[in-house]
């Protein structure tokens, strides 16, 4: 049986930059970055006094008895997923058994987490609140969407660190292709730019401490980038069965010709030097959308702006792509949003399916002098026209997971 092709439908994100598609995009192309001193709490104390928090979000989008019971992160995604649906033109043009919601996060509800364990300490268990496990758990985000768009399908909820949107992404795919959906809304979700999700990352020794300059803070492949910076929001996407959108008339904005995903089986945090798991999930993304590696034309890199991380991916991109490498354009959107860990696999696939549609490639922000051992075209700086044929957006995790989707035009 030929394998169902799949198409990307509906968009939507929250993201540092703005809080809808447009706002996104346009931010990545003009150039701007969403870096910008912590107002979210008094980070005077902290070695990190910067982030890329989402300051137009507003809970208005949900009704205010309802955003009550939910988690930052469940409120983004809940964002982002109305955006995605009311685009996908699917309202009333779907079977609700077999449309589901998968999505990613990295950590969950972390900022309910620090409010119920204040309120333990400071006023006895009696007064931790009822919504305290409902708002925190991982798969809310999906339960609330699939509940608020009657999405009775399979819901459920992935959690591979900073790979989380993108293996939803993977799942996503597999739900559709074995018959299982006709319709999945999918990609991820974080809210941890929080008191204790800063501090645990610094004292990690992995974020950027660059106070003095937070716009110029998240640096890929620079030869002076000391570590990422801890954003949120939320990217989603509709994943749609071609033959099911084409019956019901919508719009398509790309296809999803391939997906790879690997571990790399070696540390829990430190990614393999060499970038071999990365590396092989690019092959079998290649090898299941029976592509070669000549016909990529742009890599949405995960580069995260780490002195490891950056390099690695750099080896993994040159021992995928051979003599390819010198002329396929890379670049790292993270250089304007930051790291939005669970998030960015869904972020930077909707960068992706946007340069496709608009033959624009999004550059990589403050890339000033690059690392000497990362000599590849990152397309430093300023947005660039080309043609693109086929896109590759990559995403990899702590605990060693690897994953790289691949875009084509329709």
């Amino acid at each position: 049986m030929a394998s169902k092709r799949i198409v990307v439908t509906g968009m939507g994100a929250v993201t540092p930059l703005g809080c809808s598609v447009a706002s996104f995009w346009d931010g990545l192309i003009c150039g701007r970055s969403g870096i910008r001193p912590i107002t979210q709490f008094d980070p005077t104390m902290f070695d990190v006094k910067f982030g890329g928090d989402c300051p137009d979000f507003a809970a208005t989008v949900i009704d205010h008895r309802l955003a009550k019971r939910m988690d930052r992160f469940t409120q983004f995604a809940y964002g982002a997923a109305m955006q995605a649906f009311a685009e996908s033109g699917l309202e009333g043009k779907f079977d609700p058994e077999r449309a589901s919601v998968i999505l990613g996060t990295g950590i969950g509800g972390i900022t309910e987490l620090e409010e119920q364990h204040k309120r333990l300490l400071e006023k006895g268990p009696s007064r931790v609140s009822a919504f305290t496990i409902p708002k925190l758990m991982a798969n809310a985000c999906s339960g609330h969407i699939s509940i608020a768009l009657n999405f009775k399908g399979c819901s459920t909820a992935v959690s591979t660190a900073c790979a989380s949107a993108a293996n939803a992404m993977a799942d996503a795919m597999n739900s559709i292709r074995t018959g299982h959906a006709d319709v999945v809304l999918t990609g991820g979700t974080e809210a941890a730019l929080t008191p204790l999700g800063l501090s645990a990352f610094a004292a990690m020794k992995a974020l950027s401490t660059r106070n003095d300059e937070p716009a110029r803070a998240s640096r890929p492949w620079d030869r002076d980038r000391d570590g990422f910076v801890l954003s949120e929001g939320a990217g989603v996407l509709i994943l749609e069965d071609f033959e099911h959108a084409q019956r019901r008339g919508a719009t398509i904005f790309c296809e999803v010709a391939g997906i790879g995903a690997t571990s790399d089986a070696g540390d829990m945090v430190q990614p393999d030097p060499e970038g071999a798991g990365a590396a092989r999930a690019m092959r079998l993304a290649l090898k299941d959308a029976k592509l070669n590696p000549g016909d990529i034309d742009y890599i949405n890199a995960h580069a995260t702006s780490t002195p490891l991380g950056d390099m690695a991916e750099t080896r993994a991109v040159k021992g995928v792509f051979g003599a390819a490498a010198r002329s396929v354009a890379i670049s790292s959107t993270k250089g304007a949003t930051g790291h939005l860990l669970g998030a960015s696999g869904g972020v930077e696939a909707i960068a992706c399916v946007l340069a496709l549609r608009n033959n624009t490639l999004p550059p990589t922000l403050n890339l000033d002098n690059p690392d000497k051992d990362c000599d590849l075209d990152y397309v430093p700086k300023t947005a660039r026209d080309k043609r693109i044929r086929y896109a590759m957006s990559n995403s990899f995790g702590f605990g060693g997971h690897n994953v790289a989707v691949i875009f084509k035009p329709i």
